[in-house]
Order: structure tokens, then sequence, then C-alpha cells
């Protein structure tokens, strides 16, 4: 077993956004490998999001986006539990995210944007996204229909 050092808990940390502890055991179950411990937290985010999945959220924010000089305009409501998260700037960064998404690829349903791949990171769809920061904030998130 590979000696898990300071410095890979940093960068697999700045790498994923997951916490400390979490980057250190994911690496310990990993043996050190920087790849697997990416996909360890993100199996271990989803495993999260889903026992978050049936709570409600009812509180959430309206994002705005606007590209090409005003040309293509998105409105996107995305919704968490507490008013407190809606207004963190992780939360607030998921919003954006998800807009831009729909700026660049005009979707015609939720449904078909939640399966599509984010284009930011091919490996991942907007679902993966939004589990992700599920994961990270610790609340239910919803894009309502």
């Amino acid at each position: 077993m590979a000696a898990i050092s300071a410095g890979m808990v940093k960068d697999l940390r700045e790498k994923t956004g997951a916490g400390m502890m979490d980057c250190k055991k994911a690496l310990a179950e990993t043996g050190g490998d920087m790849d697997k411990a990416v996909d360890y937290l993100r199996e271990k985010g989803m495993a999260t999001a889903a026992k978050r999945a049936d709570r409600q959220a009812s509180n959430g924010a309206v994002e705005l986006y606007s590209h090409g000089g005003g040309r293509v305009g998105v409105m996107v409501e995305v919704n968490c539990e507490t008013d407190f998260v809606a207004r963190t700037d992780e939360f607030k960064h998921l919003a954006h995210e998800i807009a831009m998404q729909v700026a660049a690829m005009n979707p015609k349903n939720v449904d078909a944007l939640a399966k599509q791949e984010y284009i930011r990171d091919s490996s991942k769809t907007i679902e993966d996204l939004v589990k992700e920061s599920i994961a990270k904030i610790g609340e239910n998130i919803v894009q309502p229909c």
C-alpha cells in the first residue's frame, strides 16, 4: 500500500472539492491511485445523493444567463432544502453552470438536460454534476420541471 502524503490529499481535494478526510480515505481505499480515488469519491457522492433524493427541496434560486450580446437568454430554477444553502457560492455556481449548459445545448426538456454530457467535462452528465453538488452541499437539489 502506497503512503498517502498531505500533497496527494490536497491534490485530490482541489480536483474534486471533497472534504480532506474523504480524500484521505479515498486514497487509502484505492492504494494511492488518484484516478481510482476520484471514481471512489464520485460513487460515494452518488450514494449520498440517492439517500437525500426524497427530501423536499422548496427553497432555491433562479439563475439568469445571457450570451452573445443578449441574443441567447436562459432562465433556470434550481431548488434545495434551505434558503441558507441557496445563498451559498457553491449553489449559485451550480445554478449558473446549469443555465450555461441550457444556453449551449438548447435542450427541449429537463430530463434530456439531466442526461446530457456536461459541456465543461465530457466524462460527466448534468445529473452527475448535480449529484456531486448534493454530496458537497449536503442537501437535496432539484431542477423543477
